[in-house]
């Protein structure tokens, strides 16, 4: 069973750069037909998803966020790490890193049928 743990700042300043790392354990985030998302709440909201990576390195984003959002793997650390730039007052959320496996070609994220989550991270943009 695998198990992920966010880590990053809880506070970030208009306009910077918010970067958040997922670090998985129990199973590599190489493991096939295995993807690994972000996805954050904003209060009063529902989920939203951000971005995903797969297996093979190939990344995937909301086309609302695809602007400012990068998602890279560093498989020595087995982790994932989300990079959203020029951040506002309308970033700040909870923050969940999630995973799933799906051999039927590319999931559908916006389903949140996801088979791992971190316990997620709060992150305010405040200055």
């Amino acid at each position: 069973q695998a198990r992920l743990q966010e880590s990053g700042p809880a506070l970030v300043k208009p306009s910077q750069t918010l970067s958040l790392t997922c670090t998985v354990s129990g199973t590599s985030i190489t493991t096939l037909y295995h993807y690994w998302s972000w996805i954050r709440q904003s209060p009063g909201k529902g989920l939203e998803w951000m971005g995903a990576i797969a297996d093979t390195g190939n990344t995937y984003y909301s086309p609302s966020l695809k602007r400012r959002i990068s998602i890279s793997g560093d498989t020595s650390k087995n982790a994932f790490t989300l990079h959203l730039s020029s951040v506002t007052p309308e970033d700040t959320a909870v923050y969940y890193c999630a995973g799933q496996e799906e051999r039927g070609g590319t999931p559908q994220w916006s389903n949140y049928d996801y088979d791992y989550w971190g316990q997620g991270t709060q992150v305010t943009v405040s200055s």
